[in-house]
């Protein structure tokens, strides 16, 4: 059983409110939060709602039907839902109606399945930034390719994601901005790099969306 203690709904706000200015103090005035409610329970999504937060992201199909299911439909009305995990083909059609943006689309068999069971979705194409066959995305070097491929298909290619490398500053500052200078060259507005503790290098290098779990609702209990 999982002894980890679930935050109030207040709790949440207050945290926040703490978050938004820690972003606000480093020039992110314009940089949105995604509110990463993976691995938590429905409460998350809805104190998510509560403390302002319009979009939310979720890793896993399953886990995202299950929460899904559990919500109310003014509850839903209020939320856009990010996918922002590893995702096989075969569940895309399971999830296609309650995902807005697809967060993590990195080769060609996921750009036909989501063109053909969510057709008119938003996509962002992740890059893999730390060059590990472990971690999902493309190299750099062909995702302009699936940037091609995505539009022929005709999904709104809105984005490049991507998770910072393991090291010291300059190896995660590297990176990130490899993944900017792409997203400028491939005319693409939304960077999603970084998450709770690398966000201060993401957003001096040019980040318009962090993605935040921990630091709103707290330590995620082991799967």
């Amino acid at each position: 059983m999982n002894s980890q203690r679930r935050l109030s709904s207040e709790q949440v706000v207050d945290r926040a409110g703490v978050l938004r200015e820690r972003v606000r103090s480093l020039g992110g005035d314009d940089v949105d939060i995604l509110a990463v409610t993976k691995g938590f329970g429905p409460w998350a999504l809805r104190a998510a709602s509560k403390s302002g937060f319009e979009m939310v992201g979720e890793n896993y199909a399953q886990e995202l039907e299950s929460k899904w299911a559990q919500l109310k439909d003014e509850e839903r009305d209020c939320l856009e839902v990010h996918f922002i995990g590893g995702m096989q083909t075969n569940k895309v059609r399971r999830i296609a109606p309650v995902v807005a943006v697809w967060q993590t689309l990195d080769r060609q068999s996921l750009v036909n399945e989501i063109a053909k069971r969510a057709p008119t979705s938003s996509v962002m194409i992740q890059i893999n930034l730390t060059h590990s066959e472990n971690q999902g995305g493309c190299q750099i070097s062909k995702a302009g390719d699936i940037v091609a491929m995505a539009r022929s298909k005709g999904l709104k290619v809105i984005g490049a994601m991507g998770i910072g490398p393991q090291g010291d500053d300059q190896i995660i500052r590297a990176a990130y901005r490899s993944l900017v200078l792409f997203a400028d060259d491939n005319a693409l507005p939304h960077r999603s790099i970084g998450m709770t503790n690398d966000l201060e290098i993401a957003i001096e290098c040019g980040s318009t969306m962090v993605r935040i779990g921990t630091a709103l609702f707290g330590e995620r209990p082991a799967r």
